[in-house]
């Protein structure tokens, strides 16, 4: 097995993705190891959550730019790949984070996204468009909301009588298969970006030019 794909996790609420990402780790599913967390505030449930589980985070200081903040860190840490879990910044995307970051939506893109449309807002508005289907989207990461190339998307079932809340739970339990899936494909080098959506080699073969790669 090569070595583990290293990953900067960045956070602006609950931390669960976080969470889930190292529990994959913790049970030999995903073949990576979370360097370091990164926090849009200083007062989110994700940093004690994080702490808890031995994850170092980085939290900002009250009189700096949180964006610029976030870039100098990652410029330090230069992780494999930077995992968005609950960010809901739009993350400025350095030439040398080119392909090196994704995001994970609680929808089936391009459907219900842009900006504003994240946690609850996204469910009421899949509930409130009729749709029969849901599900979540993990994509890679460029200079718009819930734009780039799509790596996989996993799908759930729309009841009649959900709430935002219920299909929210439901939606969170696909993403719980769809993150980790979504950083082993690129921690295999089975990851590229062309035209449309992101290129997936076969199992047993790499891309040359995969993304999220120690070589970047």
């Amino acid at each position: 097995m090569s070595a583990p794909i290293r990953l900067c996790c960045l956070a602006s609420g609950g931390g669960r993705t976080i969470l889930n990402i190292q529990d994959r780790i913790d049970a030999g599913i995903l073949n990576a190891v979370i360097d370091s967390v990164i926090v849009s505030r200083p007062d989110i449930t994700a940093i004690d959550r994080c702490i808890q589980r031995g994850l170092p985070v980085r939290t900002p200081s009250a009189t700096v730019s949180i964006d610029e903040w976030v870039l100098s860190e990652l410029c330090d840490l230069r992780p494999d790949l930077t995992c968005l879990c609950g960010y809901l910044r739009l993350l400025p995307i350095a030439p040398w984070m080119i392909g090196n970051v994704v995001n994970i939506h609680p929808a089936l893109l391009p459907n219900f996204g842009g900006k504003g449309m994240h946690g609850q807002h996204v469910h009421e508005a899949v509930l409130a468009s009729g749709r029969q289907k849901s599900g979540c989207t993990v994509h890679v990461v460029d200079a718009q909301y819930d734009h780039g190339p799509t790596i996989l998307q996993r799908s759930c079932i729309v009841h009649r009588d959900d709430t935002p809340d219920s299909l929210a739970a439901r939606v969170f339990e696909a993403e719980c298969d769809a993150y980790p899936a979504a950083i082993q494909l690129i921690a295999e080098g089975r990851v590229r970006i062309n035209q449309g959506p992101a290129e997936i080699a076969q199992p047993g073969e790499r891309w040359p030019d995969a993304i999220g790669q120690p070589s970047r």
